[in-house]
């Protein structure tokens, strides 16, 4: 019993502590990192709010953060889950992206639409916005596919 006393009062503490070391938000001013992407690919509007709302969060240098985020763990397992999108498919950071590797993201894009892999269920628990209906999820792969098309084009060009 005394084992289980002290373990309860460590992890209290170590909650305590996690509340005031924060990781760093994702957050780079608004949505302008976005823009070299939206303007190259040219999404229509409806996508183009399917988009901020299903996929920026995590896939872009600019997070929405609810207020649970700003409590430990969750901002930790927040933080992690952002990270992981953006090491995937970071929109923020299209410009740096070659044809080839454009082409293959967008192809990625498809595939997980597709599948309804992406949005993450975890992500859509809570941001029930998130969600696509059908009839977005054919609007997002009209937009990416005719999107690809530029790339095939490009890369063959070169």
């Amino acid at each position: 019993m005394k084992w289980l006393k002290l373990f309860l009062k460590l992890a209290l503490l170590v909650l305590i502590v996690m509340q005031f070391i924060r990781p760093d938000k994702n957050q780079e001013g608004n949505y302008e990192s976005v823009q070299p992407f939206l303007n190259e690919t040219k999404p229509i509007a409806s996508v183009e709010g399917i988009l901020k709302e299903s996929c920026f969060d995590c896939h872009s240098n600019q997070t929405r953060y609810p207020w649970y985020a700003e409590v430990a763990p969750v901002s930790y397992w927040l933080s992690d889950h952002i990270k992981n999108g953006k090491r995937h498919l970071n929109f923020s950071d299209w410009s740096s992206y070659s044809v080839k590797r454009k082409d293959h993201k967008l192809e990625e894009l498809i595939e997980m639409i597709e599948s309804k892999e992406m949005p993450l269920d975890s992500y859509t628990w809570t941001h029930d916005e998130a969600r696509l209906t059908d009839t977005q999820i054919k609007a997002i792969m009209t937009w990416a596919k005719a999107a690809r098309l530029q790339y095939g084009i490009k890369a063959e060009a070169h």
